[in-house]
């Protein structure tokens, strides 16, 4: 709908729009989801199949993955077999993946954010605690007391395969939530594999692995971000740690966390578009590399590699890892050692049982201990189901099992527990939703959250004013514009009955310009010049950055200062906790109106005729 067509429509008192709540997620998240679902159902197959062929008589499948595979240069070589080299070397993408996906949470993911993490994380350090204990219990005087690693992982690709197949009872924040969850999660058994599951360190090849390292930090500390140079740093560095003794895997997680990640600045964008329109009228090879060179740049590496790896990893990788190290014998023999083994009774106990309470009871504590909240349209009974989904360990679990399991049928005991515990978990959480978690309740909230607070808050009008009405809005939509004179006249004519407040709702996905609007008002508000600059950004043609700094100029803003203050954490911090609060009471779009702490909807119209009315009842 054009933008002329959107305020006719307003002003003919149509209703207020409100972007579906599934369009607001953040769209590097749904691509991950839709990339790993479909991941999903390639780990399946490939299970299957690691099943089927290793039950074939004639002993292939042992004896295609123990074929022996040499790299080398001159003298030095490395031999492995097909199984190591897929374990120890294309399973480095995977924890790569992993290291940049941390990276990109704690750079301005939701475990930035203490608040918003701080659930997720308890949540997840009860899922790995309580089921290693589980597992611990259970194996107690075994020999494999010490895999207690196996029961702690979470397999995010078949698990959101699972809440894929739930469809429409699975809220997206709860996937979003699993998400986070499962951040943190390979972060622990990350841990484990370098910490736990590592033979015997030599000190050479460390020292090397340590210069490579050191070589990687200076690069980037020089500004190199193309890919090549790295890979080659990489490839020596995953040499020097396989030697050492380490777990190769720990170069793609220590390689992860050190990619850069940032979010696209208005700058680089801008600078971006001057280049295409220079393109479009002088069009040749050297603008096109130019063009493509400032559209790399506008994209943090991190994001770029995630991009292109992502699809490789979950559709090609894992299910090759699958492939290699699912094939268990199936034979009566196998299955009834597997019956009475602790090994397998452990680690399904762990991941089925342990994952389930320990997930659910930590939050459950958490939240009602004040510790913590959950995110908006995620509810315990739900996070009770993404426990239960979360106990698909699989992949992780299955390359602990390599590491800490050196006897053939201990090892075979222990898949068996792993892919018993995959069903059994899908087939617990499938239930836990059909019965209660599946509740949607997103976007029914309708009580704003958190109150005004008597200070701290843009506001127009008295503290003690009898009306209070919180908007919601972005710079950028044009009902927000339409609606300000509109507000700017109940403000005149009750200019003592009536306290308006602003919070920041910047629609990211259809307004590019509308968060660095809302960024350059907490600036000015520094200044004390928040509705100054208010009212000019409602009513400016253009927000680009030439256009925000012009604003402030005729503000009478200190300039200097404002340009800092403009890309400042607590400014962004600012800006981010008004879109939790958004979240938190329901507000799906913009505007969105609160009277009095309760949601109103409707047409503006109607939403001046509650206001008015309120206005009336109080002076009564």
């Amino acid at each position: 709908m054009s933008v002329p067509g959107m305020v006719r429509r307003i002003s003919e008192g149509g209703q207020l729009p409100r972007t579906d709540r599934t369009l607001r997620l953040d769209h590097r998240i749904r691509t991950v989801l839709v990339t790993e679902t479909r991941g999903a159902a390639a780990l399946l197959a490939a299970t299957v199949l690691a099943l089927i062929w290793a039950n074939l008589p004639g002993g292939s499948y042992e004896s295609v993955w123990h074929t022996e595979f040499t790299v080398g240069l001159g003298e030095a070589r490395i031999t492995e077999d097909l199984r190591h080299w897929v374990n120890d070397g294309l399973m480095v993408f995977f924890f790569l993946l992993a290291g940049m996906e941390i990276r990109r949470e704690l750079s301005f993911g939701d475990l930035r954010d203490r608040r918003t993490a701080l659930v997720p994380i308890l949540a997840a350090a009860g899922g790995m605690a309580v089921p290693a204990v589980i597992f611990a219990t259970i194996t107690a005087g075994t020999a494999a007391q010490h895999a207690w690693g196996m029961a702690m992982a979470t397999d995010i690709a078949f698990a959101l395969g699972v809440l894929a197949l739930i469809g429409p009872r699975c809220p997206a924040n709860v996937r979003v939530f699993l998400l986070t969850l499962a951040v943190v999660d390979d972060i622990g058994a990350i841990l484990v594999i370098a910490v736990v599951y590592t033979e015997a360190v030599h000190l050479i090849p460390l020292l090397a692995a340590a210069a490579l390292l050191g070589v990687a930090l200076a690069m980037r500390a020089a500004g190199i971000w193309r890919a090549t140079p790295y890979f080659v740093v990489g490839v020596a560095l995953w040499v020097a740690t396989v030697e050492s003794g380490l777990h190769p895997t720990i170069v793609g997680v220590v390689f992860g966390l050190l990619t850069p990640a940032f979010l696209a600045r208005t700058a680089d964008l801008d600078r971006l578009e001057r280049i295409l329109q220079r393109f479009r009228r002088e069009p040749g090879p050297e603008a096109a590399r130019t063009l493509s060179i400032a559209a790399q740049g506008a994209v943090s590496s991190n994001d770029r590699l995630q991009y292109l790896l992502r699809p490789w990893t979950s559709l090609l990788i894992v299910p090759l890892f699958a492939l290699a190290n699912a094939g268990v014998p199936l034979n009566p023999e196998v299955l009834s050692r597997a019956v009475t083994s602790p090994v397998t009774l452990g680690v399904f106990a762990g991941l089925v049982v342990g994952k389930t309470l320990g997930i659910w009871g930590v939050s459950a504590i958490a939240v009602r201990t004040g510790l913590g909240r959950l995110p908006s349209g995620v509810r315990l009974p739900q996070v009770l189901s993404v426990g239960a989904v979360a106990g698909i360990g699989f992949t992780v679990s299955l390359f602990i099992a390599e590491l800490a399991l050196p006897d053939d049928e201990v090892r075979d005991e222990a898949k068996i527990g792993i892919l018993a515990a995959a069903v059994a978990a899908t087939v617990l959480g499938w239930l836990l939703f059909r019965v209660d978690g599946g509740r949607n309740t997103a976007g029914t909230a309708t009580t704003l959250q958190p109150p005004v607070e008597a200070s701290g808050e843009h506001h127009r009008g008295p503290l003690d004013a009898a009306v209070e009405l919180v908007q919601f809005g972005d710079y950028q939509c044009p009902y927000c514009r339409q609606a300000g004179p509109a507000i700017a006249d109940l403000l005149a004519r009750h200019p003592d009955r009536l306290r308006y407040v602003w919070r920041h709702l910047p629609l990211d996905d259809v307004h590019p310009y509308a968060r660095r609007a809302a960024q350059a008002a907490e600036a000015a508000a520094a200044q004390s010049s928040f509705w100054t600059v208010h009212d000019r950004l409602l009513t400016a043609d253009d927000l680009d950055d030439e256009a925000l700094v012009e604003i402030a100029r005729s503000a009478g803003l200190d300039m200097p200062r404002f340009t800092v203050d403009l890309d400042t954490a607590v400014v962004a911090a600012q800006v981010d906790a008004d879109v939790r609060s958004a979240h938190e009471s329901g507000a799906d779009g913009t505007p969105t109106f609160f009277l009095n702490g309760a949601r109103i909807d409707g047409s503006l119209d109607a939403v001046l005729a509650e206001v008015e009315q309120a206005i009336e009842v109080a002076s009564a």
